[in-house]
């Protein structure tokens, strides 16, 4: 990974990825990515593991904070 790659949690959405990061599955198969992508947290995406905005619809809640 590069040093200006970085991982956002939304608040009440996805995790999103910026850089040059190399995303893989359990199986080592490489999944096809952008310089920034977003990751799904709720659970409820048809697109998964990607967010597809379901998470609006679904009024995922969550805020977490680095302590």
């Amino acid at each position: 990974m590069s040093d200006n790659t970085q991982i956002k949690v939304k608040d009440n959405g996805p995790y999103v990825v910026k850089g040059d990061v190399e995303m893989v599955d359990a199986e080592g198969n490489v999944f096809e990515t952008r310089k920034t992508f977003s990751l799904c947290r709720c659970g409820h995406s048809s697109n998964k593991p990607f967010c597809d905005g379901t998470h609006k619809r679904v009024e995922f809640e969550s805020e977490p904070r680095a302590e």
